[in-house]
């Protein structure tokens, strides 16, 4: 799980994720909406990738990037969990 948090703490790779949402991506399409060298750009996109948040296919020489929503949704059932969120707060 700490790879997970890691992976979501840099606005980068929560933006990545946010264009993944529309759909699969081709890595060159998604690094035409940053600023950034290539070198950056694969290292963020392994970081997703080693939590799980992402999948790569390659295709030919394209390497294209889709969601792993399931590990999304495994997080935010997580951090609701760390907050209490849909529990009833007892009085003490």
């Amino acid at each position: 799980m700490n790879n997970l948090y890691h992976a979501l703490s840099h606005p980068v790779r929560r933006k990545i994720l946010k264009l993944l949402n529309a759909g699969p991506m081709a890595a060159g399409e998604i690094a035409a909406h940053f600023d950034v060298s290539k070198p950056t750009m694969s290292g963020h996109f392994n970081v997703l990738k080693d939590a799980d948040l992402i999948q790569a296919e390659r295709e030919g020489t394209t390497i294209r990037y889709r969601l792993n929503v399931s590990v999304l949704e495994e997080a935010a059932a997580a951090i609701l969990g760390l907050i209490g969120a849909g529990e009833e707060k007892t009085k003490g």
